[in-house]
C-alpha cells in the first residue's frame, strides 16, 4: 500500500512538472525584431527598441495577448543586409517566431523581407522606406509607414504654396533609401516645373563633403534638398555654413534630419533646416501625445517619427495575434491582412495600389529647427509654430 501511494505520488508529481512546462511555454508569445542596435544607425535602433519595449510593458499590463504576456527577441542588424538576414534566419528556424516587425534601413529590410517570404512568416516593416519593399508581390509582407517616394508629400505642398523655388539640387546617401527618395523627389520637382540642377550621391561617412558642397554652391540653387542619415546631415549642414552658402532654403527628407543628435551634432548650423517627417506628437490620433509624454518621462530625451512607428507596430502585430485563429504564421498572416485600426502613429490598414501591396497610406507633415526644437510648421491644421520664411544667410544671423 505504502509503494502504490509512493507511486502515485511520484505520478502527480510528474504531471504537475510537464503541466508547469506547458504553462511556462505557454505564458509567453515570441515577437521576433530585427533592428540595428550597433553600428551607425544605432542611434535609431535605440529609439525604436525602447518604443517596442514600452509597448510591450502596456500590452502586457493589459493582460498580454490571449491571456499570455508578449515576449520580445531583439536581433541586431549592425545595419549590415547579411547580418539582417542571419539575424532572421536565426529567429525562425531556432526561435520559431510566428511573427516578425522592425526592418530600419531600406538594404537590410529588403535582405529579412526576403528570408520572411521565403520561410512565409509575417514581416511587419517598421520603417525601411525602399518603394520596391512592398513591390515584390510579398504575401507575407506588410509596411506601417509611408514609402519613400511619399515622404515629401508635405514638403510638395509648402514649396508650391510657400517657398516657390526655381531650380533645386539634391544631395542623397548611395543607399537603397537614399537612391529611392532622390529618384522620387527628382520626379516631384519635374511635376513643380522646379528645374534640378544638380543629383549627387555620396557615399556614408563621408568626412569631407566640401568639395560636393562647393560644386553646387556655384551653381546658387534656390532649394537645397538632402536624403541623409543622421551623421553626415549634421557634418553637410556645418560645411554648409563654413562655405557660407546660403540657398534659400533646405530641406531634409526625413532620416537623420529629425533627430535630437542632428541638432547636438551641427549646433547653430541646425537652425531654420526644413525635414519631412511621417509623425509629430501633435498630430490629432489618439494617443500620440501620450506615447511622447511617456518616452520623455522614462527616457528623459524626446523621441520622433521611428519611435512612434515602432510603438504602432507592436500594437498592430498584438491586434493581428489576438484576432488570428491560432499563433501560426499563417493564421497571424491572415490576420493582418484585415488590419483596420487607430494607432499613435495614425490609422493603419494594409492597400494594394499601383505597385504596392499590403501598404499602409498615411499623411506627412514638415518640421524646422527653430532656438534648438523641432517645430512642426506644415501643414497649417498641425502646426505649432509658424514657419521662418526667407531664412535669413548665415553671415546676417545674431
Amino acid at each position: 500500500m505504502a509503494l502504490g501511494r509512493k507511486s502515485t505520488f511520484i505520478f502527480l508529481a510528474l504531471v504537475l512538472s510537464l503541466l508547469l512546462v506547458n504553462a511556462a511555454t505557454a505564458a509567453n508569445i515570441k515577437v521576433g525584431i530585427v533592428l540595428p542596435l550597433t553600428g551607425e544607425q544605432a542611434k535609431f535602433g535605440e529609439i525604436e527598441k525602447r518604443s517596442f519595449q514600452m509597448a510591450a510593458e502596456e500590452i502586457n499590463a493589459k493582460g498580454g495577448v490571449k491571456g499570455n504576456k508578449l515576449e520580445l527577441l531583439f536581433e541586431d542588424d549592425t545595419g549590415k543586409p547579411d547580418v539582417g538576414r542571419s539575424a532572421v534566419e536565426k529567429l525562425i528556424s531556432q526561435e520559431k517566431v510566428p511573427v516578425l516587425t522592425g526592418g530600419y534601413s531600406s538594404s537590410v529590410t529588403a535582405a529579412i523581407t526576403a528570408v520572411a517570404q521565403q520561410f512565409k512568416v509575417p514581416f511587419l516593416v517598421t520603417t525601411g522606406s525602399a518603394d520596391d519593399v512592398t513591390e515584390k508581390k510579398y504575401d507575407y509582407v506588410f509596411r506601417i509607414n509611408p514609402p519613400a517616394s511619399e515622404y515629401p508629400a508635405s514638403v510638395v505642398t509648402f514649396l508650391q504654396d510657400v517657398a516657390k523655388p526655381k531650380t533645386a539640387v539634391i544631395l542623397y546617401e548611395n543607399s537603397l533609401f537614399g537612391q529611392s527618395s532622390s529618384k522620387s523627389f527628382e520626379e516631384d520637382c519635374k511635376k513643380m516645373g522646379i528645374k534640378v540642377l544638380t543629383k549627387e550621391g555620396y557615399n556614408k561617412g563621408a568626412v569631407d563633403f566640401k568639395p560636393m558642397l562647393t560644386k553646387v554652391k556655384a551653381q546658387n540653387p534656390d532649394l537645397v534638398y538632402m536624403v541623409s542619415y543622421v551623421m553626415d546631415a549634421a557634418l553637410l549642414m556645418r560645411q554648409a555654413k563654413e562655405l557660407n552658402f546660403n540657398p534659400k532654403v533646405y530641406i531634409g527628407g526625413g532620416a537623420g534630419f529629425t533627430l535630437p543628435e542632428f541638432q547636438k551634432n551641427a549646433g547653430p548650423a541646425a537652425e531654420f533646416v526644413y525635414s519631412a517627417t511621417l509623425w509629430v506628437e501633435t498630430v490629432p490620433y489618439p494617443g500620440a501625445m501620450e506615447y511622447f509624454k511617456k518616452y520623455r518621462a522614462k527616457y528623459k530625451e524626446d523621441t520622433e517619427y521611428h519611435g512612434a512607428e515602432a510603438y504602432a507596430s507592436l500594437y498592430v502585430v498584438a491586434d493581428a495575434l489576438k484576432r488570428a485563429k491560432s499563433i501560426t504564421p499563417k493564421d497571424v498572416r491572415d490576420a493582418l491582412v484585415s488590419t483596420d485600426m487607430m494607432t499613435a502613429f495614425g490609422p493603419v490598414k494594409f492597400v494594394s495600389y499601383g505597385k504596392k501591396t499590403q501598404q499602409n497610406k498615411l499623411p506627412t507633415f514638415m518640421v524646422q529647427w527653430q532656438k534648438g526644437s523641432l517645430e512642426t510648421v506644415w501643414p497649417k491644421e498641425v502646426a505649432k509654430k509658424k514657419y521662418v520664411f526667407p531664412v535669413p544667410e548665415w553671415n546676417k544671423r545674431k
